[in-house]
């Protein structure tokens, strides 16, 4: 039977980790969580629960990952983020690759609860992830933010049945504070790959922004919830070039 090492980065996750831990008891082999000194009862929770615990200044998402993934000491690495926990349908599935895994890396649907309602349009379902690999094939890329998985072309990939349940934003003042920091992060990143911004572009990305999740995704058949991602997800656009025109700006 293939063993699975489960990783999982923390900064401040009381509220979700106790979840995603027992969510994957069943299938762990071995639980490695990173925490990047968490001032709440993160780590209290974590050690309840006979992890694998370690502190480490972070310094980036994709940097962190790699660092937990360094630390396991089985072939196979599902790696989570604290506010995600898997469907049964999913245990179920991992379950099976394990006595025989036929790909390399495998990906599966994940679902996002906003305050409180499962959203299934909008272009945030389905939401593919690449969370379940060998870890001889593959290593986090090296984005600021969104960071992805690489593997080679001779990688082989399959499917799992099952979502991924994301307890994303609990409330509209929190999705304002995680859109104001992704929102600087990704007008870094774009800042140092020389992109440009100016009046006309924001404009035209919000809009287009707003109508890409609200009309051309489906947006709207998840009611106000729907609109209200829709909105939201063109103010992240607006702040981001935004952002990005003031580091042109004083460049």
């Amino acid at each position: 039977m293939t063993q699975i090492s489960v990783v999982i980065i923390t900064f401040n996750e009381e509220r979700n980790i106790e979840r995603c831990i027992l969510s994957v008891k069943n299938v762990a082999d071995e639980i490695i969580v990173v925490d990047s000194f968490s001032t709440d009862k993160t780590e209290e929770i974590c050690k309840k629960h006979n992890v694998n615990f370690v502190q480490r200044k972070f310094d980036g998402y994709s940097n962190q990952k790699n660092f937990a993934n360094s630390l396991t000491s089985n072939p196979f690495i599902l790696s989570l983020d604290a506010d995600e926990e898997l469907s049964n349908e999913l245990i179920d599935s991992i379950l099976k690759i394990k006595m025989n895994p036929k790909f390399d890396v495998f990906y599966f649907n994940r679902k996002s609860n906003y305050c409180g309602k499962w959203i299934k349009h909008g272009g945030w379902y389905p939401d593919s992830q690449f969370r379940l690999f060998d870890k001889s094939k593959v290593k986090w890329n090296k984005s600021i933010v969104h960071e992805r998985i690489e593997y080679d072309k001779n990688t082989s990939v399959g499917f799992l049945k099952g979502d991924l349940l994301h307890y994303t934003i609990a409330t509209n003042e929190e999705h304002l504070k995680v859109i104001d920091k992704y929102s600087t992060l990704k007008s870094i990143e774009m800042f140092e790959k020389g992109r440009k911004a100016n009046f006309l572009k924001i404009i035209f990305a919000t809009i287009f922004k707003f109508l890409k999740h609200y009309i051309l995704k489906l947006g709207f058949l998840d009611g106000y919830f729907g609109f209200k991602i829709a909105l939201n997800s063109a103010y992240s656009s607006y702040l981001k070039y935004a952002k990005l025109r003031k580091l042109n700006a004083n460049e």
